[in-house]
């Protein structure tokens, strides 16, 4: 049974072409052998069906026998058995000499492994080749050899890219007399392009012509990906089927013959050829970095015969070409990227040194741009988005940045034709039709977006491409090969000019510097709260042994000045009494300062006792001591109110009662009536929020409000400061100047904080927060 009945159709047309298994297609070219060997006798499983025309005998006769018995190989070097045991998947050259009834015939023989199979393919050597002497084949091996060393030599002394590919599809088709040779470069979309070309000056020509995807299937472009070539001498040559028994009840599975040189030709590939007018061909993988980066193509107008020894040759060259290719095109873009890494040192260094983030991303306004060649930007740092160059309006940016937090999951997203992506941008195409998107961080929104303008492309396509896609009752599509290959242009809209890879490459430096640098601030920023820290707690030592160590002297000077006075006041003048008064007086203010000083320290040594504390019991036990030290008996007594029942707060009660003590102590020391009016009382959530105050349904926002003289707003962050007075030191009842100094303490010690609201003469209010009791809710 011939294996290709179930692949293979005689229609030219194709559905799913880009899926057609061509390495299955049970079929070869006829210009060879095929045969399949299996088992440690290397018995013949499959064979070509044109044995009888090169071996002398028939498939029936050769099929299931061992093939070192029925054919006696000659060879110069190792015995034919050694290439069978020691083949892999990439093919082994061995020359082969074959008794066969017709004669000795000499064959280029090709061996190698694969899915548990021996493929070995044999191509006759032509009579006149045969004919000569060895000396006369080493002297002609010899001379190509020459040839492709001095070919070689002159390519690597090319450093242009174009000239070099010039040169080397000038070299090839010296070599070869292939009538067109082409380089054909494969762009990001697996497009291509012909970039270098040398054909007969009556023809048309293809540089400049650019291909879709769909003109190579994406099977034939895997097998191109692993550097292998395709030679096809003659397309209108009828194909060979493989055989494999004449049992037509027994499936096989077909033979893979991707790694075979003989590997027969699909329709689509026939008609695509012929239509350009090509008959022979050879194409070469171009493989750059295991990545396939473009094909070397010969073509024949009538059909082309190579020797093997000159194939070869020319797959040397094109790993040459390859290879070189590499160096060359790296020396270009290390040429850039070392002009892009050095914006980025001074950029990052800048940023590394400067005091505002945002700042430095944003100033001087360039350098940001130049990292990516690029002519707008865009820098978001959570809800704050700085606009620098051409972008689109802050509105439509924003919306972008919420599209770019939810649908893009990578550090890194670019495009040269955002409108595919994200059609919302339509109206900002001109200046956005080109996006890099970085993420600085995956959870909070610190982005980067990088933009670059429409730019008008003119594609010169060979031939329509759309005539490759047809469709066939309204659904199924189909592809087919194009009648016409001149040149036919597409203006292209939307897109940009694309991103390089080294334009990316420095976008993921500068996110990594960025990283690294805002990791070192939080080294050093930890560094220094562990010395302020330890620098607090010796400062509250030293101030509490200090303040405590002058208490003793300072009662002496007091114990002593009264004595004075009591005793021998009677001996001493006017001016001497009054000033060992103010003696007294002094030493006395210096006692309560110092007072207040242990009182301050204490407060950064003591651990705070947290506890559910109920200020509806506490606040009335507080207002009621004040009442009872202000009560001069002909005083009207203040009205203190407390609107709505207060909240239950963890914290230090004791700590707490100092504070809502020094607030409402001071709330009726500084007034001018002589009955204050004060309110006591907390924010309900929907206030907190309406104040722009902290929403939080953790936080209890309290506050102590008067009517009483104000401060100005000068004054709001004086007032918290250590021993400050806005007033003379007698003035409204005198004090040390700590009460708010401590209250602010207590407060940030337990995690809130305070702040004032106050006008000139109208009254104050202090606010503070603290956390709510849970076990109250």
């Amino acid at each position: 049974m011939r294996q290709s009945d179930s692949l293979h159709s005689s229609g030219r047309l194709q559905q799913n072409h880009d899926f057609f298994p061509v390495h299955l297609i049970g079929l070869i070219q006829p210009h060879g052998v095929l045969l399949a060997l299996e088992g440690t006798e290397f018995t013949i499983t499959q064979v070509s069906d044109n044995t009888a025309a090169y071996l002398g005998m028939r498939p029936q006769v050769l099929l299931g026998q061992p093939l070192l018995k029925l054919i006696e190989p000659t060879i110069l070097s190792q015995p034919l058995h050694h290439y069978l045991e020691t083949c892999t998947e990439h093919a082994s050259y061995v020359a082969i000499s074959i008794t066969t009834p017709n004669g000795i015939k000499d064959f280029d023989g090709l061996v190698h492994r694969r899915n548990g199979s021996i493929i070995l393919e044999l191509e006759p050597i032509s009579s006149q080749t045969s004919q000569q002497t060895g000396l006369q084949a080493a002297a002609g091996l010899m001379s190509l050899q020459n040839t492709v060393q001095q070919t070689i030599a002159s390519l690597r002394n090319i450093d242009d890219v174009t000239d070099f590919l010039q040169a080397a599809v000038t070299e090839i088709q010296a070599l070869t007399d292939y009538d067109r040779v082409m380089v054909y470069r494969f762009d990001e979309n697996q497009a291509g392009s012909v970039i270098a070309e040398v054909k007969p000056s009556e023809d048309i020509s293809y540089l400049g012509l650019h291909y879709p995807a769909t003109d190579i299937p994406t099977l034939v472009r895997q097998l191109y990906q692993q550097g292998l070539k395709r030679y096809i001498p003659d397309l209108t040559a009828a194909p060979v089927a493989l055989v494999n028994t004449e049992d037509a009840s027994v499936e096989t599975t077909p033979l893979d013959l991707s790694y075979a040189i003989l590997r027969g030709v699909d329709p689509c590939c026939i008609d695509y050829h012929q239509n350009m007018n090509v008959t022979g061909l050879m194409v070469i993988a171009l493989v750059r970095d295991n990545q396939l980066w473009g094909l070397l193509a010969c073509h024949h107008r009538s059909a082309k015969f190579l020797p093997y020894s000159v194939r070869s040759a020319c797959e040397v060259l094109g790993q040459l070409i390859a290879a070189e290719l590499a160096s060359k095109v790296d020396k270009t873009e290390l040429s850039y990227l070392n002009h892009l890494q050095a914006i980025q040192t001074d950029f990052v260094a800048s940023i590394a040194k400067a005091k505002n983030f945002k700042q430095a991303l944003i100033h001087p306004e360039p350098r940001l741009l130049d990292m990516v060649n690029a002519q707008g930007a865009a820098v978001c740092l959570d809800q704050d988005i700085t606009l620098i160059g051409q972008t689109p309006p802050l509105e439509a940016v924003q919306d972008l940045i919420s599209w770019s937090m939810e649908e893009l999951s990578t550090e890194l997203f670019h495009t040269n034709c955002l409108l595919q992506d994200y059609p919302a941008i339509d109206d900002f195409k001109t200046i956005a039709s080109g996006l890099v998107v970085l993420k600085i961080s995956q959870l909070r929104r610190y982005l980067i977006l990088w933009f670059r303008p429409e730019v008008l492309q003119t594609i010169n396509w060979a031939g329509n491409p759309n005539e490759s896609i047809h469709v066939i009752d309204g659904d199924d599509t189909f592809l087919c090969p194009r009648t016409s290959f001149r040149q036919w242009q597409e203006t292209v809209r939307a897109t940009a000019l694309p991103w390089q890879p080294v334009e990316l490459t420095n976008a993921i430096a500068l996110k990594h510097a960025i990283v690294g640098i805002v990791l070192n601030k939080a080294d050093e920023l930890a560094h220094i709260n562990l010395e302020l820290e330890r620098s607090n707690r010796e400062l509250d030592s030293f101030a509490y042994a200090a303040s405590h160590d002058l208490k003793e002297p300072l009662r002496g000077i007091t114990n002593f000045s009264n004595i004075l006075l009591k005793r021998h006041s009677h001996d001493l003048d006017v001016v001497a009494v009054k000033r060992l008064k103010t003696l007294v007086k002094l030493a006395e203010r210096m006692d309560g300062l110092i007072d207040a000083l242990l009182r301050f320290s204490r407060l950064g040594q003591d651990k705070l006792k947290l506890q559910a504390t109920d200020l509806n019991v506490l606040v009335p036990g507080i207002i009621d001591e004040l009442k009872t030290v202000r009560d001069d008996g002909d005083a009207p007594s203040p009205q203190i109110k407390i609107p709505r029942p207060l909240p239950v707060v963890s914290a230090d009660p004791d700590l707490i009662r100092e504070v809502f003590g020094n607030l409402l102590s001071n709330a009726l020391k500084y007034t001018h009536a002589p009955q204050p009016n004060i309110e006591v009382g907390y924010l309900t959530a929907d206030e907190q929020l309406r104040g722009d105050q902290m929403n939080s349904t953790d936080v209890c926002v309290l506050y102590v409000k008067d009517d009483g003289i104000g401060i100005h707003k000068r004054h709001f962050q004086n007032i918290f400061r250590l021993f400050k007075r806005l007033h003379e030191r007698d003035c409204y009842g005198g004090g040390t100047g700590v009460g708010l100094t401590i209250a602010k303490k207590i407060i940030e010690r337990h995690g809130g904080r305070i702040w004032v609201e106050s006008k000139q003469d109208e009254g104050t209010t202090f606010y503070f927060a603290l956390n709510c009791d849970k076990s109250k809710k």
